[in-house]
């Protein structure tokens, strides 16, 4: 189940975040975990089972909803956790069109099958 970030959940969030190509760096972490917890535009949820296992991020511009992060812990990947998030997402936000930016784009696709 999706849950909202919290401060509480920073150090796994930077984690599961770290596995996306463009968030590598520590400082660029910091910079986008502080995004999500100033700006009321942004925001991050954690895929939660028994322990939490991804992240999805997003931005609202306007009627759209754009999912700009997401990341399933390695051990846990191919199980369908990706797709739960961003079928979740979907839910959560159906009164906007909800959409990928380039980072996203590819795995967002792959989930429409």
């Amino acid at each position: 189940m999706l849950i909202k970030f919290k401060k509480s959940f920073e150090k796994i969030a930077m984690g599961l975040l770290s596995f996306m190509p463009e968030e590598k760096k520590v400082k660029k972490l910091q910079e986008t975990i502080n995004e999500y917890e100033t700006n009321e535009g942004w925001q991050l949820y954690l895929w939660k089972e028994e322990e939490v296992l991804g992240a999805i991020g997003v931005r609202m511009e306007g009627d759209q909803v754009i999912v700009q992060h997401i990341s399933v812990n390695p051990s846990h990947r191919n199980q369908g956790i990706g797709k739960k998030m961003v079928q979740a997402v979907k839910e959560m936000y159906q009164d906007y069109d909800v959409t990928s930016n380039e980072f996203t784009k590819e795995f967002f696709e792959a989930c429409k099958e």
